[in-house]
């Protein structure tokens, strides 16, 4: 018996607002054969909490009493995958339905199935009942059962309840959860930000003392973590998070620094407009890419080594390739950037200096630039915040904006201004 379990509480179907209708129809094929099959078969997770919360989820997870091997053989479109934690994939097209097997209370000596490194879970395929997989689960929020046999909610841990009052609790003791798996700071840093959550004060208190635990976890874990964290809508909140629960310095170790350092607080202010464009790019359904978000953040670092470099002696051409190389590689060390995403970074970067050599010839092979709109964005809000001169961007602006006729003009009167500054004034005779 949890020391905190209560007892189990259901919702009938009219004690709740989650209608099929919401619920993809693929999830409900799935849980229909499960059913059918003779397995229980839940929806769970943040597919029922943002029903509950009347938001449009981005995924559905289903639990079952079906093991992974059993969920393969119900569906030939089923892929299992993971070794941490084995999971079920189920394939309609480009929608993945995931199904996990209830999950029981292990003390990490159950051989390959369950194993504790260091307090760390590394291998978690212990199985149980559903009333144990309710209580591995890391928040009370996500941790609500929607039953397809008779389409009530239940509820083993209070998660009602904190869904109503909009907090945020860890479920057991918030740090052994935390030490099981770092991640789960992430995690209520970007549901906090998302859901506008205030989070539970046992459940914050252990997050200021133990980021240093992000440093075990994977570099390649972590991208997809930074993913969901800035590319979900709320990014300007989860940074504001991130800093005040001391995390940032694990995920952008040279941000952090670079945000120290930065008396005028101009980077700090050039980021969340940045963010805050994402934010809106995200909610208006416009594709965004890691890639510029990456840039943003790495920025001033690649610059100021840059200008380091230059103090050197190394030649002005070769220094931003080599900050760049330097400070991607450090960033590799705590979240690995796939490689996909250096040149894209590089370009934006190279694009800076481009655009101030302003010339009639050069200025039009920028227009096809195929990073040209990214870089183009980048520079405008670099001048948003004073980082490089109005009248450049202005003048990018126009330029881009411009119908063929009006680009052939401003480029003329490029053209006569540069022939004026060539021009020496005529020396008068003694």
């Amino acid at each position: 018996m949890h020391e905190l379990e209560q007892e189990k509480r259901i919702y009938e179907r009219s004690d709740h607002n989650i209608s099929r209708d919401n619920i993809s129809p693929n999830a409900l094929k799935v849980l229909y054969r499960l059913k059918n099959a003779g397995f229980a078969a839940y929806l769970v997770g943040g597919g029922v909490r943002d029903l509950l919360l009347e938001q449009l989820p981005k995924d559905f997870d289903i639990a079952t009493s079906a093991t992974p091997d059993e969920v393969r053989e119900l569906f030939r479109n089923c892929r299992l995958i993971g070794r941490r934690f084995r999971l079920a994939h189920v394939h309609f097209g480009a929608e993945i339905i995931e199904v996990a097997t209830f999950r029981g209370q292990h003390s990490g000596d159950q051989g390959d199935e369950g194993q504790i490194v260091d307090g760390m879970i590394v291998r978690d395929n212990v199985y149980g009942s559903l009333e144990e997989d309710a209580w591995r689960r890391d928040f009370s929020i996500n941790s609500l059962y929607y039953n397809i046999n008779n389409f009530s909610v239940e509820d083993h841990v209070g998660g009602m309840d904190d869904l109503r009052n909009r907090k945020l609790r860890i479920l057991g003791d918030a740090e052994q959860r935390y030490r099981e798996d770092p991640v789960r700071m992430l995690r209520a840093v970007r549901f906090a930000a998302k859901l506008g959550f205030d989070i539970e004060q046992k459940t914050e208190e252990p997050i200021f003392e133990l980021g240093a635990l992000l440093e075990g976890v994977p570099p390649a874990r972590l991208f997809e973590e930074v993913l969901k964290l800035f590319l979900a809508g709320n990014s300007v909140k989860t940074l504001e998070l991130l800093r005040h629960y001391h995390l940032l310095p694990y995920i952008f170790p040279q941000t952090e620094v670079s945000l120290k350092e930065d008396e005028t607080g101009k980077n700090l202010e050039f980021i969340i407009r940045a963010l805050s464009n994402t934010d809106e790019r995200v909610k208006e359904g416009k594709p965004v890419t890691p890639a510029f978000i990456f840039a943003v953040f790495l920025w001033d670092s690649v610059r100021a080594l840059k200008a380091k470099y230059l103090e050197r002696g190394i030649s002005d051409s070769q220094t931003l390739t080599a900050a760049a190389d330097a400070v991607m590689a450090g960033q590799n060390r705590r979240v690995s950037i796939p490689r996909r995403f250096h040149i894209p970074m590089r370009d934006i970067w190279n694009l800076q200096d481009r655009f101030i050599k302003r010339a009639p010839k050069r200025s039009y092979r920028l227009l096809k630039h195929p990073r040209f709109r990214a870089g183009y964005d980048f520079l405008l809000l670099r001048a948003d915040v004073g980082d490089v001169e109005a009248e450049l961007a202005q003048w990018w602006v126009d330029f881009y904006e411009a119908d063929e006729e009006g680009k052939a003009e401003i480029i003329n009167k490029l053209s006569v201004g540069r022939r004026k500054q060539r021009r020496r004034p005529r020396q008068l005779e003694p």
